[in-house]
């Protein structure tokens, strides 16, 4: 399976990020989740989940942020902005790391994307998808750790790419 990400002099492009217009942001956080184009699934895949975070979070917040998490989505590109505006498919998302204990109670949206908004220096951003062989038994507002539980028997294929995004 192959995945490719729409960038610009390889970063991701400015929309889907920090520096997203204001119109595209949620509580000051980047919302239009960028498309997902891909290729060579298996042909018994049922469904597609994604999985965004950023490892080089670590230092700055003392854990990998979850950036997106989605499942069930069906076996083909999957659109920008579909995070928000679901563009009548019918798909589950978890929580990001915007609903930690650890940060204040209005740090953003809880549920489905939050753009990467690196304050340091440029981030690498992992974005896995997997290609199932069923669909997931979950509802809105999973846990990281109730996705990777479910979708773990059920992976037919895997792949991930980094996706660099710009702090300056």
């Amino acid at each position: 399976m192959k995945i490719e990400v729409p960038t610009m002099n390889g970063y991701l492009f400015d929309r889907y990020g920090k520096f997203a217009p204001a119109d595209q942001k949620i509580e000051g956080k980047p919302s239009r989740s960028f498309p997902i184009f891909v290729s060579d699934v298996p042909k018994d895949a049922k469904a597609l989940a994604v999985y965004f975070h950023d490892y080089d979070s670590v230092p700055v917040c003392g854990f990998t942020w979850i950036h997106w998490l989605a499942a069930n989505l069906p076996v083909k590109d999957i659109p920008a902005d579909i995070s928000q505006h679901h563009q009548n498919i019918d798909f589950v998302q978890g929580y990001n790391s915007n609903i930690s204990k650890f940060l204040p109670k209005d740090s953003g949206p809880v549920l489905g994307y939050t753009g990467p908004m690196p304050p340091d220096k440029t981030h690498n951003y992992s974005l896995i998808v997997y290609a199932l062989d069923h669909e997931l038994e979950l509802k809105d507002g999973y846990y990281l750790n109730e996705f990777l539980d479910k979708v773990k028997d059920h992976i037919i294929a895997k792949t991930t790419i980094e996706i660099p995004s710009r702090a300056k």
